[in-house]
C-alpha cells in the first residue's frame, strides 16, 4: 500500500469500470478521478495539523509486476464543503386514548450528525486478487496510516456501506424516496454526487420526517442492508469496532457504521518497534507492517521478528517500506 500519484490513473479508472454502479467515492469518471488525485496529492503534500477537508487516496500495488490491484480512500473531515447528509432511523410513538391504541412509527429524517467525523470508504479489491488477505491488507492499512498520522483525524470514524442495487442498476431505496422529489434516477443522481457534492440534496430533499410505513415495500426492504459484494466489508468494519447505530445513506439505504478514532481495533492493538537489524532468513510470523508519515507511508505484509520493542526484517521489506535501523513502524497481526 503506498499513495496514490498520476502515474495511477488509468489503473484507478479501470478499476473504477469494474464496479458496477452506486460506488460513489471511486466513479467510472475521468474527470471525478483526475480530481480526486489532485486533491490527494495536496493532502499529502500538505504540513501536519489539524484535520481539514483532505482526501488521501491510496493504492495496492504488486511489487513483483507493477500492477496497481486496489484502491482505498480516507476522508479526514467529512461535511467541510459540502454538507454530509444522512439519514436518522427513529421511533415516533403516539397514543389516543379515544381509540386506545399505541402506534409505533419509523420514521427517516435528514441530518447531518457526522459533520467533523472522518470516513474510511473508496475500498476497492480487484476480482482476480479477492484471496490471501489482500482485502484485509487495504482496509487496515487506512487505520494504520490513520494512526501514524492522528493529528489529521476526527474522534469519530464512519464508513458508509453501498445499499442495495437492482439488476438494472436502480436503486429500490432512491426510487421510493429521492427519486419523487428529484425527477432524476438513482444512477444520474449518484454521478451527480460524486461530481458536484450534495448541496442539491439541500436544495430539494423535504426536510421533515418520512414516515417509513408510507414507503413502498421495495425500498423499506432495503434500508440499512448493505450491497451483497460489501458483507464482508461489513463483518471487517464490525471486526473493528465500527456499529450500525441507525444511519442510513440517502441515496440507497446502506448503513452507516461508525467508530470511535482511538477505539478501532487496528489502531488501538497495532504496537510501534524499531527496527533493529534487516538481514536474510528471517523467520517470524507474518505481520503487517506500516510505517512513514503522509507521502512517504508504505504498509504491507512481511516476517518481522520481535524482542520486546524492537523488530527484525529481511532486506527485501526494508526496501519496499523504505525502512532502515532505527525506524519506527507500527506492527498488526493477521
Amino acid at each position: 500500500m503506498r499513495p496514490a500519484t498520476d502515474a495511477d490513473f488509468q489503473a484507478i479508472y479501470e478499476m473504477a469500470k469494474l464496479t458496477g454502479g452506486g460506488f460513489t467515492n471511486l466513479p467510472a469518471d475521468r474527470g471525478a478521478l483526475v480530481e480526486k488525485l489532485v486533491r490527494s496529492d495536496k493532502a499529502f503534500a500538505a504540513e501536519p495539523g489539524e484535520p481539514q477537508d483532505d482526501l488521501f487516496l491510496m493504492v495496492l500495488e504488486n511489487a513483483a509486476t507493477g500492477q496497481i490491484r486496489g484502491t482505498c480512500q480516507i476522508f479526514s473531515k467529512v461535511g467541510s464543503e459540502w454538507p454530509f447528509y444522512s439519514y436518522r432511523m427513529s421511533i415516533l410513538t403516539q397514543t389516543s386514548k379515544a381509540l386506545g391504541k399505541t402506534f409505533r412509527n419509523e420514521t427517516l429524517t435528514l441530518c447531518t450528525d457526522f459533520e467533523g467525523c472522518s470516513e474510511v470508504g473508496g475500498l476497492f479489491l480487484h476480482p482476480a486478487e479477492r484471496d490471501g488477505g489482500l482485502g484485509m491488507l487495504l482496509a487496515r492499512s487506512r487505520y494504520l496510516f490513520i494512526k501514524l498520522n492522528r493529528s489529521r483525524f476526527g474522534d469519530t470514524t464512519l464508513a458508509e456501506l453501498r445499499g442495495v442495487i437492482d439488476e438494472s442498476g436502480g436503486s429500490p431505496f432512491w426510487d421510493g424516496i429521492a427519486g419523487r422529489f428529484f425527477g432524476m434516477g438513482f444512477h444520474e443522481a449518484d454521478e451527480f454526487n460524486a461530481m458536484h457534492g450534495t448541496q442539491f440534496i439541500a436544495d430539494l430533499m423535504p426536510r421533515t420526517p418520512i414516515y417509513v410505513s408510507m414507503l413502498p415495500d421495495s425500498a423499506r426492504a432495503v434500508i440499512g442492508v448493505p450491497h451483497p459484494s460489501g458483507r464482508a466489508a461489513m463483518k471487517m468494519l464490525e471486526g473493528e469496532g465500527f456499529e450500525f447505530h441507525r444511519y442510513v445513506d440517502i441515496f440507497d439505504g446502506g448503513p452507516t457504521m461508525s467508530a470511535a478514532t482511538d477505539e478501532i481495533r487496528s489502531i488501538r492493538e497495532s504496537r510501534e518497534l524499531t527496527i533493529s537489524g534487516i538481514h536474510g532468513g528471517v523467520r517470524g510470523q507474518p505481520t503487517m507492517l506500516a510505517a512513514g508519515h503522509l507521502a512517504s507511508f508504505r504498509c504491507g505484509y512481511a516476517k518481522v521478528e520481535t524482542l520486546g520493542d524492537e523488530a527484525s526484517i529481511d532486506a527485501e521489506t526494508a526496501e519496499r517500506l523504505h525502512l532502515q535501523p532505527g525506524d519506527i513502524v507500527v506492527a498488526m497481526g493477521r
